[in-house]
């Protein structure tokens, strides 16, 4: 059967107050964005609770894959959808029991599987309240199709039928991505590595409504220029779900060498990953984001003990650090980007600037006062690099 339409459902805006309508209006836009880049035309309405999308001419799987891409949604329901008629009438319950018949019969070629009319109705004007619409669809149904059977406890097919300001058919709820619609919390800048880690770290924060912007730190001639494809590839399966991501490319080489050359080996990366949230912190002023976003998880890795977070946390002066796989596990990590599509982008075999320059035994349990102490040795050049390394920006515009 060829849908014509599509009911999107949300959650968490509908707990919202007097300023609903703001989310909502996000919502429609990222929809209306997702669904311009497929084939097709598409008429989308809003009503109270509901959001309508109307289909001509499309391929379904292409429309289901790109609203599944729309944070925000929870639920998305292929569906038919009748009008009112042009005395502003819905159908009369005989006429509504042979659109319902009709559909199960045209969705199920498969009759043996049992069924449940869920049905309510909002236009209390109908002459059957929802328990005698449950109840006398249900034997429509049955009549037409004597080999549906009803289990009104577990059955295989749940059978909504919505009297609205339409009546809505459906029998299917797609799982969304669930979340708050893009552009309604802010903008943030994420540290983006070429691991399994920091775009998962991204897709998160994005579901909470957040833009995204991110920074690499490149380091050639040690890192390939295919490592920064790679990076530019994973800045684009976020921009699946957020539309853009402005990619800042910061060479990091002087820094990393004048490091290398003037601090204690074990604490490299440590130091290291200070002069990279010092930048970042930089350029998401410079870009009006209201906080950063990183990939770390408590211990992990070397850089990653509560110490080293502490020590890496304290040159960041004014916003907060977002990490929001703080307390995952590395399994529910590589979940989430396979989920997403990054995982395969990810683990291939191009290192990035923090894996370049690892000692063999970092120190895990960094001292704050020891490593402040130690970047003295860099005071003579470090400003100025760290300045060069920001006027010397590459910009990149990722779209999905």
């Amino acid at each position: 059967m060829q849908y014509h339409a599509f009911i999107l459902k949300y959650a968490e805006i509908g707990l919202k107050g007097k300023n609903r309508y703001v989310f909502e209006d996000a919502l429609m836009r990222q929809i209306n964005r997702v669904l311009s880049k497929c084939a097709g035309e598409f008429d989308v309405t809003r009503t109270a609770g509901r959001i309508y999308v109307e289909a001509r001419d499309y391929d379904f799987d292409e429309t289901v894959k790109a609203l599944q891409t729309v944070f925000g949604l929870s639920g998305i329901c292929p569906a038919v959808t009748v009008e009112r008629d042009e005395d502003g009438k819905l159908p009369d319950p005989a006429k509504l029991a042979e659109l319902v018949a009709g559909f199960m019969g045209d969705v199920y070629p498969d009759k043996h599987k049992s069924f449940k009319v869920q049905a309510r109705r909002v236009d209390k004007s109908y002459p059957l309240d929802s328990m005698e619409l449950g109840r006398d669809l249900g034997a429509a149904i049955l009549e037409a199709h004597p080999d549906f059977t009803v289990d009104v406890h577990k059955p295989d097919i749940l059978l909504h039928v919505e009297l609205r300001e339409k009546i809505n058919i459906y029998s299917e709820v797609i799982p969304g991505p669930g979340g708050m619609p893009l552009g309604t919390a802010g903008r943030a800048m994420l540290l983006l590595s070429g691991g399994i880690d920091s775009p998962v770290a991204g897709y998160m924060i994005a579901k909470r409504g957040v833009e995204i912007e991110a920074v690499y730190f490149n380091a050639p001639p040690y890192t390939s220029e295919r490592a920064k494809q790679k990076v530019e590839d994973l800045a684009r399966v976020i921009a699946k779900y957020t539309g853009k991501v402005k990619l800042h490319v910061i060479n990091f080489t002087e820094i990393q060498m004048y490091i290398y050359d003037r601090c204690p080996h074990d604490e490299l990366t440590i130091i290291m990953r200070r002069y990279m949230m010092r930048i970042a912190e930089m350029l998401a002023k410079k870009s009006d984001c209201m906080g950063l976003i990183t990939g770390e998880s408590i211990g992990q890795v070397a850089s990653q003990t509560m110490q080293s977070l502490l020590c890496t946390n304290a040159v960041v002066e004014s916003m907060p650090v977002y990490r929001p796989v703080i307390a995952f596990d590395k399994q529910d990590i590589v979940d989430i980007s396979l989920k997403i599509d990054a995982y395969e982008t990810s683990i291939q075999p191009y290192e990035d600037c923090c894996t370049i320059f690892v000692a063999k035994h970092p120190v895990t349990k960094p001292r704050l006062d020891i490593i402040e102490d130690h970047e003295g040795n860099l005071r003579d050049k470090i400003d100025a690099m760290v300045q060069k390394a920001i006027d010397t920006d590459e910009i990149i515009e990722i779209t999905a």
